[in-house]
């Protein structure tokens, strides 16, 4: 009898495992190569339902938001080229030794990279222009209250750094955002202004590229993560030798990795290079990548996210100018409704730590006292920091402020959203909607360290960054960089 019920199981199982296995959607599991029509709606614990009261009223809008999907880069090209001529040197062994073919994936006869002939990279594609377009829509339609006046640069603020396809990005965005205001063309598009600052002296955008001490960490972190990594694809390397009786490398592995993250997330492809790997070595290749943005861009390190207080300290500033407008009664189209910034991954990931988002557990505590926190757990364990939740393509954090009259206690709250969810903030009893006070408290004692928003502190905090991290250029742009880290500091103390 037990027998009989336990081969009556065995189909049940099969098929539970077929069902997964079917399921599994590889797009999902490739980092920050993730697609954003894929990323957003990511089942997890991360997001919750928004609890801001109808009677609220939003007022001031901040966005930071990562560049839509681009093509690979120059080296990247390369790197994919190279791949091309990797196999045909397995190919040919297979051949000389003559063993069996008919293990070896079809599709690597003959295989050039799709990007072949490309002497450059990085640009914003198609879909990349798709992604911030429709967010610029979406922004618009979920707080019309803050989009219902005429367009004016001191009105919606819209920032980018130099790199094109960020810029680019926040056009596409901004097109979006105010399509079917303007007088131009049959879609009645109109101009805006998106401003930028030199790469050299962006210390509000591109701070990983301002700061010495942080490429020094870069420099010396970078072999202890590859160590890390060494034994998931020695092991997922082992088992591909076995599988297609191919001699790979463990660079072989790693490449034909990243060709996997770029078919599934620029064209769409997941029956190619996907396919050489199980669900269960997807989930090791994203944990090594998840790793490495943890440690190199994340919570790993201090120095990763306490560079971007300055672009913290110009969201907070931007959200005190409009309380302040709301309390002096200012009309309409006479202050700042919205700033609307456009970066990369190493600007997002940062931002993001500032803010407490993605920890387990008791690791906010662990951040306020600047103790190290754990790595990421392990697949099959559940974990919160997903390279493809945390910054995929056109990743974004917004943090909106309402003002909520019927409230006694407080008059302002500050409600998070990451990738357009409302989100908990660790340091407001993991809600997604703060008291304004509260949420002032949190970033600048609990996560920060100090009161950096109390002048002697503020002064204290940035001259012992700027000690660390100066910029990469001559005297005068050091010292152009001192002042402006200051940002609303009298400059007159200076």
């Amino acid at each position: 009898m037990k027998k009989a019920a336990m081969a009556a199981l065995l189909p049940l199982s099969a098929l539970i495992y077929s069902y997964a296995e079917e399921t599994f959607d590889v797009r999902q599991h490739v980092c920050t190569a993730t697609r954003y029509d894929v990323a957003k709606d990511i089942p997890g614990n991360w997001s919750l339902p928004s609890s801001i009261p109808d009677t609220c009223t939003p007022i001031h809008l901040n966005l930071v938001a990562r560049h839509g999907t681009r093509a690979p880069t120059k080296k990247k090209l390369k790197e994919l080229n190279d791949l091309a001529t990797r196999i045909e040197v397995l190919l040919q062994d297979t051949k000389e030794q003559k063993l069996a073919t008919q293990k070896v994936p079809a599709w690597f006869w003959g295989w050039k990279s799709p990007w072949k002939g490309k002497l450059a990279g990085g640009e914003l594609i198609k879909e990349g222009e798709e992604e911030l377009y429709n967010l610029g829509i979406r922004t618009r339609d979920k707080f019309p209250q803050l989009f219902n006046e005429d367009y004016h640069p001191d009105v919606y603020l819209i920032k980018a750094t130099e790199i094109p396809r960020a810029s680019a990005s926040a056009v596409a965005f901004g097109m979006g955002l105010f399509s079917g205001r303007g007088n131009l063309g049959p879609g009645c598009d109109r101009a805006f202004a998106v401003s930028s600052e030199s790469c050299a002296t962006d210390i509000m955008l591109r701070f990983h590229d301002c700061c010495h001490n942080y490429k020094a960490f870069l420099k010396k972190q970078e072999p202890t993560v590859d160590k890390l990594k060494e034994p998931i694809l020695d092991e997922i390397t082992d088992k591909l030798r076995r599988r297609y009786e191919l001699n790979f490398t463990r660079q072989d592995i790693y490449s034909l990795w990243y060709l996997c993250k770029q078919e599934a997330s620029l064209l769409n492809k997941t029956d190619q290079a996907c396919a050489l790997f199980t669900p269960s070595e997807v989930s090791l290749l994203a944990w090594t990548d998840d790793l490495q943005l943890f440690m190199l861009e994340g919570y790993g390190n201090a120095l990763n996210y306490r560079m971007g207080v300055p672009l913290l300290q110009d969201v907070v500033q931007s959200m005190e100018q409009a309380i302040k407008a709301k309390e002096e009664g200012l009309a309409p189209g006479t202050y700042e409704k919205a700033r609307m910034r456009f970066a990369h991954a190493e600007t997002l990931v940062p931002f993001s730590c500032l803010l407490g988002l993605f920890l387990e557990g008791s690791d906010f505590e662990k951040i306020r006292k600047e103790q190290p926190l754990e790595l990421p757990p392990k697949p099959p364990q559940r974990r919160n920091w997903r390279g493809s939740v945390v910054a995929p393509f056109a990743g974004n954090d917004m943090l909106v402020l309402y003002s909520c009259p019927d409230n006694s206690s407080t008059k302002y709250f500050v409600q998070v959203l990451h990738n357009e969810h409302p989100v908990p903030i660790p340091g407001c009893g993991n809600s997604d909607v703060c008291p304004y006070e509260v949420f002032m408290s949190s970033l600048g004692s609990e996560i920060i360290g100090s009161d950096i928003f109390g002048d002697q502190h503020l002064k204290r905090i940035i001259r012992r960054s700027n000690s660390r991290c100066k910029a990469n250029v001559a005297e005068k742009s050091s010292i152009w960089y001192k002042k402006n880290a200051l940002l609303w500091v009298d400059r007159a103390e200076l």
